[in-house]
């Protein structure tokens, strides 16, 4: 007897084609491409995971660094500082304390100096 897997290809299809929907050109509607397509879109995932982990640390130092110039003060030069002072502080937290709180931040600042003159 003949079995015709039509339904379930249809079903397979309808699944690529959900999931590729919104890709330029042959990616979203030729079965082969929409494959290729949606195979390299999960290696990016995977890669751009770790990736954002990196973005973010850099945006942390950027904005540490605008901070700290604004007190009189280089980036590696307060991470010293802070070091020497004891005091542990992770950068996303000195990042957050760099926007919004200006006060404690120069706080800080004036504590890392303190403990580099010392």
């Amino acid at each position: 007897m003949r079995v015709k897997g039509s339904s379930a290809s249809r079903r397979k299809l309808k699944k690529l084609f959900s999931i590729t929907k919104g890709y330029w050109g042959r990616k979203k509607n030729v079965y082969r491409r929409a494959r290729e397509a949606y195979l390299k879109s999960l290696t990016r995932m995977f890669h751009d995971r770790k990736r954002k982990k990196r973005d973010f640390r850099r945006l942390w130092i950027i904005r540490i660094n605008a901070a700290a110039r604004a007190n009189g003060m280089q980036y590696n030069v307060l991470i010293n500082g802070l070091k020497k002072a004891n005091i542990t502080i992770n950068r996303k937290m000195l990042a957050d304390l760099a926007v919004n709180d200006a006060s404690a931040f120069a706080r800080l600042v004036a504590a890392a100096r303190e403990a580099l003159a010392a």
